[in-house]
């Protein structure tokens, strides 16, 4: 498997083996499935560049290489999903007013949710991302907003305003590779538009490409190496595109989820993406998964408690989790579903403060 390059401290815990005695001299750098016989300690010197790593986790074919300059980018295989917790910021809609409640459940225990802090601002329809160490909550209605936001996982402080989308947007489908946060169509101004904002630094975001199919109401799921954007309102949409992270560009489209959808939400295992719910009629309570290696349609792999959409995705390494929905009103229900077996989901938990169009997002 190839290796992404970035700052995420998300990993396995490897074997330990015994160091080499010199480092690896080579002139290209090491990869995630580069397996040092020597195990952690291993040096490798990079002969073009000078860059210096040592491996710091031996697991097999995923190992980490970091590299003895902080400043410089360490060799790690990338996973998209959290191993702490799942949140929830923001939502409201449904007849309520909007909210700037940020939620926190555990992963590992499941149970409740916990209310840890405040957006800078009360949003619904809004859209969440992540980076290792912090979420990062996009636009939002009442009014249309363009703001970023960014709360840490570690402090449990509320978010701050660090930056603006290129324009105002609601309804929007996220992804996220390590190092960038990507905002994906929406209602205008910011339908048709790929957006990304920089993890390493707070800032405003860039656009960088249009979208296949202009509309709101999608989701977003993120593979290694592209973003997704799948379904959506506008006419009730079952289109599934996708666009890269290695390059800036358009995004294409690829293939269809079963059912037209709207206001579906998006979670993702190293693998696969994941479609679940829609408040399109009738009330779906599908999910759908596509396949990250082959664009291919998506298939029906199991059923939601309840039919309705406007829930918040959130990914464990294992799990897919949503929170929330709508209608008949605002909803609770914390549910999850098994990655590595199709199935239905179960009810886990709920939150602390029944919501709808929220921003999800996991650690």
């Amino acid at each position: 498997m190839s290796g992404s390059v970035g700052t995420n401290s998300s990993r396995r815990s490897g074997s330990i083996g015994t160091a080499a005695s010199g480092p690896t001299v080579s002139a290209s750098d090491p990869a995630v499935d580069t397996n040092p016989s020597g195990g952690v300690g291993t040096q490798w010197a990079n002969s073009s560049t000078g860059d210096f790593y040592v491996c710091t986790d031996a697991t097999a074919d995923a190992n980490v290489w970091t590299n003895v300059d902080a400043a410089q980018d360490s060799i790690f295989l990338w996973y998209f999903g959290g191993e702490t917790a799942g949140y929830a910021s923001g939502g409201g809609g449904g007849g309520a007013p909007p909210v700037n409640v940020i939620q926190k459940w555990s992963f590992p225990s499941g149970g409740d949710s916990v209310d840890v802090s405040d957006l800078s601002v009360t949003r619904d329809h809004t859209n969440g991302n992540q980076s290792d160490t912090h979420g990062y909550t996009y636009g939002g209605n009442h009014p249309k907003l363009d703001v970023i936001d960014k709360f840490s996982f570690a402090a449990g402080t509320d978010a701050t305003d660090v930056g603006n989308m290129t324009a105002a947007g609601n309804y929007m489908s996220t992804s996220a590779s390590s190092d960038y946060g990507y905002v994906s169509n929406g209602q205008a101004p910011h339908q048709g538009i790929i957006d990304k904002n920089s993890f390493a630094s707070d800032g405003n975001s860039t656009d960088v490409g249009d979208a296949a199919v202009n509309n709101d109401h999608g989701a977003g799921t993120s593979s290694e190496t592209h973003g997704y954007d799948h379904g959506g309102g506008a006419g009730d949409k079952n289109h599934i595109q996708k666009y890269s992270f290695v390059s800036d560009g358009n995004s294409t489209d690829i293939a269809n989820l079963t059912v037209a959808t709207t206001a579906t939400c998006g979670n993702s295992s190293e693998t696969y993406g994941y479609s679940a719910g829609s408040s399109t009629a009738p009330l779906s309570n599908h999910i759908d998964k596509y396949s990250f290696s082959s664009d291919g349609d998506a298939t029906d792999v199991g059923n939601l408690s309840t039919g309705n959409g406007y829930r918040a995705g959130a990914s464990s390494l294992t799990y897919g989790h949503s929170s929330g929905g709508y209608p008949p009103a605002n909803r609770n229900e914390i549910e999850k579903w098994a990655f590595a077996s199709d199935g239905d989901s179960t009810d886990v938990g709920d939150l602390v403060t029944a919501t709808m169009a929220h921003a999800g997002c996991h650690v």
